[in-house]
């Protein structure tokens, strides 16, 4: 199998993002008010309990709701970084094609992230496996519009949860968030490929998904069920969509949908957004696991 997986977020840096990548991993490893001030909302809670038992209990548990409201107010500001975007007309019709693209994207009933995946070596794994040439380690991912919690803007960008990274596509860069720490890619330097994918689904089969044919859980060589198998039936084979986006600071992540025929327009919108930094060539096949 082979891990498809980004570096070290800390190390998608641009030089155009400077600035702003500096002010979000300061704002995102800062002191949380709000957690320290309920932590010593907690211990007086606990003092005032002994002390005055469930009378005391009361009356600190309400004084740590008051100092965890207030710490949270503190930290909107203490820890928030403002990405406020005023666009021009061209960059606004442009960037209006990328969410309507994710729009696409978001509505298909199934949407996976892929963790590994890699080519069928022998018979026995073959024929163990419906007949697959290669085998992916995937899981359900989300799709939605969201700000990481270090940003505040007037713009709420499409967001895709993959593997441990979050990525949020705003209007001037790709912001790649792991945890506390932040990573910026510059749609110049982004890179979006995709491929229609046939898929052995073993599992529950997304309603728009095209079925192509069934193949057995145990076949033959021949392509017909192998009889030796008591329980072998027949499993379905999905026409999904594979996206691929990769960068040159990093970034790899592969994620695929229930729906053929949607990441070319997000992809096709991402490389028009990116002309004001210089377009790129997008590719249309994705990598084979090897």
């Amino acid at each position: 199998m082979v891990r498809v997986s980004s570096s070290d977020v800390l190390q998608m840096e641009d030089a155009r993002f400077s600035d702003v990548l500096a002010d979000l991993t300061k704002k995102q490893n800062s002191l949380s008010m709000a957690k320290m001030l309920g932590w010593g909302g907690g211990v007086i809670t606990l003092f005032a309990m002994i002390s005055a038992g469930v009378n005391g209990f009361i009356f600190g548990l309400l004084a740590t709701v008051i100092v965890l409201i207030v710490g949270a107010w503190l930290d909107s500001f203490q820890r928030s970084s403002v990405l406020m975007y005023d666009l021009d007309d061209e960059t606004q019709a442009a960037y209006e094609a990328v969410t309507a693209s994710f729009d696409a994207m978001l509505a298909c009933a199934g949407k996976w992230h892929i963790d590994a995946g890699g080519s069928v070596q022998d018979v026995h794994t073959w024929k163990r496996n419906a007949g697959a040439s290669h085998i992916l380690d995937k899981r359900p991912t989300v799709f939605d519009y969201s700000l990481p919690r270090v940003a505040k803007s007037n713009v709420t960008p499409p967001a895709i949860k993959s593997g441990k990274e979050t990525l949020y596509f705003f209007p001037d860069f790709l912001m790649v968030v792991e945890s506390d720490n932040v990573g910026a890619v510059a749609y110049d330097n982004l890179s979006i490929r995709w491929e229609p994918a046939n898929f052995i689904e073993e599992g529950a089969v997304p309603g728009d998904t095209v079925i192509l044919r069934h193949t057995w859980k145990h076949p033959n060589k021949s392509g017909g069920p192998d009889r030796r198998f008591v329980n072998n039936y027949q499993i379905p084979v999905c026409r999904y969509e594979s996206i691929y986006l990769t960068s040159s600071n990093g970034l790899n992540e592969l994620l695929q949908v229930s729906r053929s025929g949607v990441t070319q327009p997000f992809a096709q919108a991402i490389a028009r957004l990116s002309q004001g930094n210089g377009s790129r060539t997008v590719s249309a096949t994705v990598p084979m696991l090897a």
